[in-house]
């Protein structure tokens, strides 16, 4: 198929733009995946160092502005198990 080659590639330069595209596309959901997976709470990796990673999460805010209400010093509505 033409343009899958570096030979072929350099007559058909109008496909430079979408291999450009398609990779970084592809390179921004493959960070976006590595990030959910190691900064998000809901994963836990380890099972012996964390058994219950959500009770790290108990007593923090996580609400980023409220004019209304102050959660720092209220109880959390999270149940405890």
């Amino acid at each position: 198929m033409q343009g899958l080659s570096l030979a072929s590639l350099k007559k058909h330069k109008a496909l430079i733009p979408l291999y450009v595209c398609t990779a970084l596309g592809c390179g921004g959901a493959l960070f976006y995946v590595i990030r959910l997976a190691t900064k998000s709470p809901e994963v836990s990796w380890s099972k012996k160092n964390n058994p219950e990673p959500w009770e790290e999460y108990r007593n923090k805010q996580h609400k980023f502005y409220s004019p209304i209400r102050d959660y720092s010093k209220e109880e959390s509505p999270a149940p405890k198990y």
